[in-house]
């Protein structure tokens, strides 16, 4: 336990970068699927198809190869075409690949959720004269929101331990930090089990979170017998 508390200032500093990879890849995977959604529903049939086809194929890759392709594939095609003047950081790798996972799935959760929202008060919303806009923002996004948001639970906690797949690319987050304190002090038992143990608390945190976001996002409908 010596060991432990002797690196528990990079632990912490591993935790809080893992947080904020999680954290960005969620606010970008929620703009994707938002698109998505969009582009599934879209009344232009070509516009549909290559959002179906982007959405499947990332769902059907493994995210670690999606990390790999993006870091590397990136990395490669901006030192090809800017000799180098620019780079793709490991956070910025796993942004990217993090986002077009979660968009992807999150795609499908808000083209449920829209369908779900009654065809009458969208009509209704109509005749009041209210815009696309208004609609979609006032009637549509609040109802699908309350809709989708169990499901968005559980894509953030997958998100949330999918970030360990960004130590593989040098990214310093919790479990690298873990890993090399592991490896220094040949106790690795007690820095993976401490890693576990952070992202189970992480994950406790998250679960009230949501179920405040969900009452909140339920107020005035009935509850369920």
């Amino acid at each position: 336990m010596a060991a432990l508390f002797d690196y528990s200032t990079q632990l912490l500093e591993g935790a809080a970068l893992t947080l904020e990879l999680a954290f960005t890849s969620l606010c970008f995977g929620l703009l994707l699927g938002l698109a998505g959604a969009a582009a599934k529903m879209s009344a232009l049939r070509w516009l549909r198809q290559a959002a179906y086809l982007v959405s499947n194929v990332l769902r059907g890759i493994p995210e670690f190869l999606i990390l790999l392709i993006c870091y590397f594939g990136l990395s490669n095609l901006i030192n090809t075409h800017f000799a180098g003047t620019l780079s793709l950081s490991p956070f910025a790798g796993g942004v990217v690949a993090l986002a077009l996972v979660f968009g992807a799935y999150a795609s499908e959760v808000f083209r449920g959720a829209f369908l779900a929202v009654p065809k009458g008060q969208l009509e209704a919303a109509r005749s009041y004269g209210l815009s696309r806009w208004q609609i979609f923002w006032c009637v549509q996004l609040p109802q699908a929101w309350r809709i989708c948001l169990p499901s968005l639970n559980n894509m953030w906690q997958n998100l949330l331990k999918d970030t360990s797949l960004v130590s593989i690319v040098g990214l310093e987050d919790m479990l690298r930090k873990a890993s090399i304190a592991a490896q220094f002090t040949k106790q690795p038992f007690v820095f993976y089990a401490a890693v576990a143990v952070v992202y189970l608390l992480l994950l406790a945190v998250s679960n009230p979170a949501f179920a405040y976001f969900e009452k909140r996002a339920n107020r005035g409908y009935a509850s369920p017998a």
